[in-house]
């Protein structure tokens, strides 16, 4: 059943990977209205899907890659859900939309019940750490979403032609919404990594600072704190601060691929 909702849900966000298609040659309010429903529906039968598989397995782990790609899936989903209800605006989804449809298909092609791999995952901790890192992840994703709109809108600005894009929020709101995302999400990513210390310490005696998970791990941080710092004290904005959030969403890329690579962090293959 997990896996029967979760393509249910894949569905729905099939939808909003047309409007983000469709957004690039035209706008259409109706699609637009048909979208942001699909989204919400499908975010429920995702989190239907996400509760069946863990009352199935009874431990909350996601140490198998399928897993893990359904939960930061939904979590993006949720955080743009989060910033539409403030800002009013589905333009992010362009950015958005397709990613979710892609982690939910590669997910939904190849589900598997959780599973366990150390002891360390029977902890809350480990949860609390995957939980807080992913809704971090989410956070940065959508603030890299705004920030690479934020190009393109200023770049046909500048030319002075209205571009495939020209409905997008004035500038100054897609900067804010990058900014806010990473408000959101800082916090999230700092508490995640702290969770991540006490597991770490607790199953293993330890803390290996040369596992690539856990040295590219601190190197995100360091890229999102540096980001926030300028943000707040240099007074970044624009182009600068969208540069640099590319930078940041480059750097949890390579963290969440080393994810394959570490011997304390490996995903489980399915």
């Amino acid at each position: 059943m997990p896996a029967l909702w979760l393509r249910v849900a894949l569905g729905c966000y099939a939808v909003g990977l047309l409007y983000a298609l469709v957004a690039l040659t035209r706008t259409s309010d109706l699609l637009n209205r048909i979208a942001l429903h699909a989204a919400y529906l499908g975010m429920v039968f995702h989190f239907v899907s996400l509760t069946e598989a863990f009352l199935v397995s009874g431990q909350a782990t996601l140490t198998s890659v399928q897993n893990a790609e359904s939960v930061l899936g939904f979590l993006v989903m949720v955080v743009f859900l989060l910033v539409y209800m403030v800002y009013h605006t589905t333009s992010p989804g362009i950015i958005v939309f397709p990613l979710v449809f892609l982690l939910t298909f590669l997910s939904a092609t190849g589900q598997a019940p959780f599973l366990i791999t150390s002891p360390g995952v029977r902890t809350g901790w480990l949860f609390a750490h995957i939980a807080l890192i992913f809704t971090g992840y989410a956070a940065l994703i959508l603030s890299f979403g705004a920030s690479l709109l934020y190009l393109i809108q200023e770049r046909s600005l500048k030319a002075k032609r209205p571009g495939i894009l020209s409905r997008l929020p004035a500038l100054e709101v897609i900067d804010e919404i990058g900014f806010r995302s990473l408000l959101l999400g800082f916090p999230f990513m700092t508490l995640g990594l702290i969770a991540g210390t006490v597991v770490a310490q607790s199953t293993y005696g330890r803390i290996d600072l040369l596992d690539p998970k856990i040295l590219l791990s601190i190197l995100m941080w360091t890229v999102y704190l540096l980001l926030l710092f300028t943000r707040w004290s240099a007074g970044w904005r624009g182009r600068r601060a969208a540069y640099l959030a590319a930078g940041a969403f480059i750097a949890a890329v390579v963290a969440w691929v080393a994810n394959y690579f570490s011997a304390i962090h490996r995903f489980a293959q399915s």
